[in-house]
């Protein structure tokens, strides 16, 4: 039996990479206390979560890569903002999803 594959748009397939990336918990946690900083240095982060320094960083490092947020050093420190292109793209998925549900 052939396996059947998903054709998927362009941007469709950019959400994915984006919800893919925000499906972990403390990814999640990561963008919405950027949302309500602002921007962030990674310390400030490490503080807040209860995950080790090296294991902000990683998450970090898979949110930089998928493009959510944006990093800057700023002398001994790096600092993190969100990405407000891949919140449009994330905002336009769920609007186009909401607008055909059929409830």
């Amino acid at each position: 039996m052939a396996m059947k594959t998903i054709v998927q748009t362009t941007d469709e397939a950019r959400a994915v990479e984006l919800f893919r990336a925000l499906a972990n918990p403390v990814r999640f946690r990561i963008v919405q206390s950027l949302a309500e900083r602002g921007e962030c240095v990674v310390g400030d982060l490490v503080l807040e979560l209860p995950v080790a320094q090296p294991t902000v960083s990683e998450h970090l490092r898979v949110l930089r890569e998928a493009g959510i947020v944006r990093g800057t050093v700023d002398g001994p420190n790096r600092c993190y903002c969100l990405n407000p292109e891949a919140l449009a793209t994330l905002r336009a998925a769920i609007e186009l999803i909401e607008a055909r549900a059929c409830c």
